[in-house]
């Protein structure tokens, strides 16, 4: 059996990555909105099923792809346009998500587990990642980030005043910046560019 390897550079890399495509910190407001229309959000749920969500895409992905005959590189591509619209609505101040809430259990799942956390640009970057990284580094990288969503939303409120919402608006767009150089890099591998 082979024996498991970390590289401390891959976990690093992916757990930015995600960090930068989950944008948790940007979602603040969405999720304020979505605990003001559900009453309240089982943080612990959402966290759980998001990174099962990952995980299970992450292995299943690619043999789902080949069902409907598409290879990675051609996923990456069109990834690679998914986060650069993810990155452009950051950038410019655009909403990604609108939906009207019913209850909290339904809430926790969708839209915050998925598409929120988990959703399609989220889906892209671990396939793309595969090609590039280690997997148990990318396992690593999503758990580290989902410990961070599940404080996240713990704790929305008091982030919420601590950032200020000018705080949080250049968060976002930070990270839109840092989104679009990620969208274009995988573009570039994925293309021979």
């Amino acid at each position: 059996m082979e024996h498991l390897q970390f590289n401390l550079s891959q976990i690093l890399s992916t757990t930015m990555i995600l960090f930068a495509i989950i944008d948790i910190l940007g979602s603040i407001p969405i999720i304020i909105e979505l605990r003001k229309k559900a009453g309240h959000i089982e943080s612990e749920k959402a966290a759980i099923v998001a990174t099962f969500l990952m995980i299970v895409f992450l292995f299943a992905g690619k043999t789902l792809l080949n069902v409907i005959g598409v290879d990675v590189a051609s996923f990456a591509i069109a990834g690679s346009f998914v986060i650069f619209a993810i990155a452009m609505e950051m950038v410019l101040g655009l909403t990604i998500f609108k939906d009207d809430a019913d209850s909290s259990a339904a809430t926790s799942i969708v839209p915050l587990a998925f598409p929120l956390i988990a959703g399609a640009g989220t889906m892209t970057t671990l396939l793309s990642l595969k090609t590039e990284y280690a997997t148990q580094n990318i396992i690593v990288g999503i758990l580290l980030n989902m410990i961070f969503v599940y404080f996240v939303l713990k704790n929305t409120t008091r982030l919420e005043q601590l950032f200020g919402k000018t705080g949080l608006n250049i968060l976002r767009k930070a990270f839109g910046i840092i989104l679009l150089a990620i969208a274009i890099k995988l573009f570039r591998t994925n293309t021979g560019l």
